[in-house]
């Protein structure tokens, strides 16, 4: 008798220990991460970049000034405003959030970023026959690095800003899983990291894109391929040890106040 009221007050401490660890004054319970929808395609990638374009929701603001209360932003690199830093490796990093008011900033551990209309043929004569692109005539990469970050602001303002998603075009993805994207929160929290998927056809192009519920994009990282582009460094379709990406389109939520 003694042993089985024993068990009896031993079940009844537990399941109170356990109301209490779960009430509105205990420990809360843990919340599953949000998870994106994620649009991809290679070859013939026009349908899917139009999906996304889509579920990120109309219009495309452009270059206005200021939060709009519905659309995305979109950088083609192709915009006549860009034109004077056409195939340097001086491409302003702010661009986008200052001549162009997007809302976008970028950073590198590497020496820039180049705008290039000759497929980066200057920097290599191979890459000539690498490279092709979306929207022409222009692709676009860090310099001396293949890692670049975007952070976003409110359109014309150094405000932090938040989006729904991010997606772009690459060029060239030869090697599975190297070339991604990586989306972060406020916090520096990463929300997913998804890669392109490898190229299904000589044109060469690949699209991926995340779209949150939210606006909780602060940042994203993007990774190309596994090398970096120079002078005396091929990609591994010419005979090379690396797998070299450059990226085109651009197309992202409109940013937000971080609330």
């Amino acid at each position: 008798m003694q042993r089985a009221l024993g068990r009896t007050l031993a079940l009844a401490v537990a399941f109170l220990a356990f109301s209490a660890c779960n009430d509105d004054t205990g420990v809360s319970t843990v919340t599953p991460p949000p998870v994106p929808t994620v649009i991809s395609a290679t070859g013939d990638i026009t349908a899917k970049v139009v999906e996304y374009r889509t579920l990120l929701g109309d219009p495309s603001n452009g270059g206005t000034a200021g939060e709009q209360p519905v659309g995305r932003r979109e950088i083609s690199w192709d915009g006549a405003g860009a034109n004077p830093f056409n195939n340097r490796n001086d491409f302003p990093a702010a661009f986008f959030n200052t001549n162009v008011k997007s809302g976008a900033v970028f950073t590198t551990p590497g020496t820039g970023f180049r705008n290039d209309s000759l497929r980066f043929s200057e920097v290599n004569a191979t890459y000539a026959a690498e490279f092709s692109e979306f929207s022409p005539t222009k692709v676009f990469s860090p310099i001396g690095s293949n890692v670049m970050d975007v952070d976003f602001q409110i359109a014309g303002q150094p405000t932090p800003a938040l989006v729904t998603g991010f997606g772009a075009v690459f060029s060239d993805v030869d090697a599975a899983a190297a070339t991604t994207i990586e989306l972060f929160d406020v916090n520096g929290k990463s929300l997913a990291r998804i890669a392109a998927p490898v190229r299904s056809d000589a044109a060469g192009l690949s699209f991926v894109g995340a779209k949150f519920a939210e606006a909780i994009v602060a940042r994203v990282r993007i990774t190309l391929g596994t090398g970096v582009l120079g002078a005396a460094t091929n990609d591994i379709s010419a005979g090379g040890p690396v797998d070299l990406v450059v990226a085109d389109n651009f197309i992202y939520g409109e940013p937000r106040h971080v609330q």
